[in-house]
C-alpha cells in the first residue's frame, strides 16, 4: 500500500481545523472543547481527532431547541379582564422632569 492511499476498511478521521471550519468556529475552540472532555474525540499520535459520528454528536450536542416553556401559548382569549376607559375622558397631558442632576443643582 502507498503512503498516499488509505484503508477503506477504517473509519475517516478529520482534523480539528476540518471540525472547526464545519462548525465555523476556531481550531482553538474545538481543542480546548475536547481537552475539556465536552466533545467527543480520537487521541493520536498528531493531535485530536473525530470521526463522523463524533461530528454528528458534537452538532446534536451544540444544537438548540425551542423551550416548552418559552413557547408562545396557542390560547386565542385573553385571561386578563379588560378595562373600558370611555373615550370622553379627558386625557392628561404629559410633562417632562427635569434631569435629576438638574433638580440636585439647585
Amino acid at each position: 500500500m502507498n503512503a498516499g492511499e488509505s484503508n477503506p476498511d477504517l473509519p475517516k478521521s478529520y482534523s480539528a481545523a476540518e471540525v472547526a471550519a464545519a462548525l465555523d468556529c476556531s481550531e482553538w475552540w474545538v481543542k480546548e472543547q475536547a481537552r475539556r472532555r465536552r466533545i467527543p474525540f480520537l487521541r493520536s499520535g498528531s493531535g485530536y481527532r473525530f470521526t463522523r459520528r463524533h461530528v454528528e454528536e458534537i452538532f446534536h450536542l451544540l444544537e438548540e431547541r425551542p423551550d416548552p416553556v418559552n413557547a408562545p401559548l396557542l390560547s386565542t382569549t385573553s385571561t386578563r379582564p379588560r378595562t373600558f376607559v370611555p373615550f370622553e375622558a379627558p386625557a392628561v397631558p404629559l410633562r417632562a422632569r427635569r434631569p435629576r442632576r438638574a433638580r440636585n443643582a439647585v
